[in-house]
């Protein structure tokens, strides 16, 4: 999403145009491989860090270009939306006390983003989903008000041709349609840069796809969307899913979402992958480039490959390939794109180290890959780790290995093997992947913290407020920059010190609803308000409209008129003109309007789809529960 501009292939001759330097480009960095005019005996580390913003309420904060004007820091800049900004860590060379370096000018930046954070009545939360997101901010009206966010959204929905559709199931499960896509902003990561000599790039590129599963399932941070728990890396299913261009058909036909895995191994050059994409993925955008890449090369001169790289930036893989250009020299590297944000800057660096030391120790078995491991085995180990996390056992090694002892026994000392090979500090090492060892032995990622602690909340407090404390002890401990193997239980009586504020119908209301359709009989919703001792049933037609209601007081009223009433259809009797509410209605404007039509409920409907109700009883508990709500309100 840094893409800074751009316009929309509005007419035929701009295609064309972009399309021929997108071919030059193909054909200028196929040129430049050939004549090994790339940069050699040098390996730089670099880093992307997203974060949250939240007010002081826990909940995701709208003061990112305000922070970002305060800051006046060039390394720093906007994401998708106004509760996330990016910074971008300077390239250093991979050798000696690279990663402490690392982690100190990360955390150095971090601490002045916090003081003048505070200084909009906000903080910072390092986490790969932020558990506070709620419907509201997954809107446009969060959306970074800059005409390249509005117009790539603009695009991409256009491409889609419909709704975005998210199917997610993990212990919860997600199934909802979104009209933009914000949906993509709840994901927040912590991307790694491994430059590559371009020679290697081929079997390096294969070993980080083999690897991905493994390394995955140590850094886990995403469990929570929207308040289900879903996979330990939510993030992966999401963002797939949040630009989906492919529309359903009814044939079943093989198409690849923008954002991938991939296909197989390469095996000649990284171009390959290009031409993959640019063979699979129409092309969305475009940019005005005056100079062609390939007469820049007659003039003795580096081209930028503007085109190229626009469009590999709408390919969304988990393990990147990028070409650029430094000092003049260019360069290959692999940007790690799956590692999540969080728990705590040290973590993030210990995730970095871990990775990176693999990547620096593959085995001479493993060049050539597509000879001794089938492409599918890394792929599905990818999607069991985002699901499973390190409960996942893995195909790897020509063995099943759980991922505790692979990673142990085999992966922690293979890395160890890598960052020697480049000379990193043994102090480093020992900090860094004694950061991964001891999760490990503790059992304790940022999912499985976040997981545990969710769960034990909920027994006690309401889902607002569990995900609000959920989200005060993530930004306490990120503050201390205390790794997550050390991170305790949540303390339920830490409630007091959010401001926990119910203004919202979709705050309030029952969304795990009982309905029955029209055609039902009164008996069986009878039977099932006894059952579940219930005392209204909304009435929900085969695409999820609300068609009426039904209630306990209601139907005995019937019945001691027409004891045959039981027998009847549901819709012969229902209550079909029924007061509703929008999930972002206010919650006292909702208890105004149950006063004055003399409801005890109100059905929670958006577009005509029945998604909630809410009730004097589910009004009653958090009055209870809460003595100040809402400011003290009635």
């Amino acid at each position: 999403m840094g893409i800074q501009s751009i316009n929309n292939n509005s007419s035929d001759s701009d295609r064309l145009k972009f399309i021929n330097h997108l071919l030059d480009d193909v054909q200028a960095l196929e040129f430049m491989i050939e004549n090994e005019m790339f940069e050699k005996g040098i390996e730089r580390i670099g880093a992307e860090q997203e974060f949250c913003i939240v007010n002081r309420d826990m909940t995701p904060s709208d003061k990112a270009l305000e922070l970002l004007d305060a800051l006046d820091d060039e390394y720093f800049t906007t994401e998708l939306a106004k509760y996330n900004l990016e910074l971008n860590l300077p390239p250093l060379e991979l050798k000696n006390d690279c990663f402490s370096r690392m982690e100190k000018f990360l955390w150095k930046k971090m601490e002045k983003t916090i003081k003048k954070a505070n200084e909009f009545n906000s903080d910072i939360v390092f986490t790969g989903i932020l558990p506070t997101i709620s419907y509201e901010e997954i809107s446009k009206k969060y959306m970074t008000p800059f005409d390249r966010y509005n117009l790539l959204g603009e695009i991409i929905k256009k491409a889609r041709g419909e709704d975005f559709e998210l199917h997610l199931q993990g212990v919860d499960e997600l199934n909802m349609k979104h009209d933009c896509i914000m949906l993509e902003a709840c994901n927040t990561s912590f991307q790694v840069h491994l430059q590559i000599e371009p020679h290697e790039f081929v079997d390096k590129y294969n070993w980080a796809q083999a690897i991905s599963g493994p390394v995955l399932s140590a850094v886990t941070n995403s469990p929570l969307l929207l308040g289900n728990e879903l996979w330990r890396e939510t993030r992966i299913a999401l963002f797939q899913q949040s630009i989906d261009l492919r529309a359903t058909t009814r044939m079943p036909r093989k198409r690849q979402p923008r954002v991938n895995f991939g296909n197989g191994w390469i095996k000649k050059s990284v171009a390959e992958i290009y031409k993959d994409d640019i063979s699979r993925f129409t092309l969305l955008i475009s940019s005005d480039i005056e100079e062609s890449s390939l007469e820049l090369l007659k003039e003795g001169k580096i081209p930028e490959l503007d085109a190229l790289r626009l469009h590999n930036g709408t390919v969304y893989k988990w393990n990147r390939p990028c070409y650029g250009v430094g000092n003049g020299k260019p360069h290959l590297r692999i940007d790690n794109r799956y590692i999540p944000s969080g728990p705590t800057v040290k973590d993030e660096i210990a995730n970095t180290a871990f990775w990176i030391g693999l990547m620096k120790a593959m085995p001479d078995k493993y060049k050539n890959i597509w000879k001794v491991m089938d492409f599918k085995q890394a792929k599905g180990n990818f999607l069991k780790a985002a699901k499973f996390g390190l409960e996942t056992e893995f195909e790897i090694f020509d063995k099943i290995l759980p991922a505790r002892d692979l990673i142990l026994e085999n992966l922690l000392p293979m890395a160890e093997e890598g960052l020697r090979k480049v000379n990193v500090s043994q102090r480093d090492i020992d900090t860094y992947l004694g950061v991964i060892e001891k999760r490990i032995i503790l059992n304790q990622t940022g999912s499985q913290w976040t997981i545990r602690n969710y769960r034990n909340a909920r027994k006690h407090i309401d889902k607002d407020s569990t995900l609000k404390l959920l989200t005060l002890n993530m930004l306490k401990n990120g503050y201390k920059n205390n790794p997550i193997y050390n991170w305790k239980e949540i303390i339920i009586e830490d409630k007091k010190h959010i401001q926990n504020k119910f203004e919202k119908v979709r705050q309030v209301m029952t969304s795990d609803l009982f309905v029955v359709r029209e055609t039902d009989i009164v008996k069986l919703v009878l039977k099932i308000m006894e059952w579940r001792n219930i005392h209204r049933m909304p009435i929900e037609g085969p695409k999820g409209e609300l068609l009426g209601l039904l209630t306990l007081s209601h139907m005995r009223r019937l019945i001691k008129g027409d004891k045959t009433v039981s027998d009847k259809l549901v819709k012969d009797v229902m209550i079909k003109d029924v007061k509703i509410a929008d999930p972002d209605e206010g919650l006292s404007e909702a208890i105004d309007k149950m006063k004055k039509f003399k409801v005890g409920c109100l059905p929670v409907v958006r577009r005509n789809i029945l998604i909630g109700i809410i009730t004097e009883t589910d009004i009653i508990k958090i009055m209870m529960e809460n003595e100040d709500w809402n400011e003290g309100g009635d």
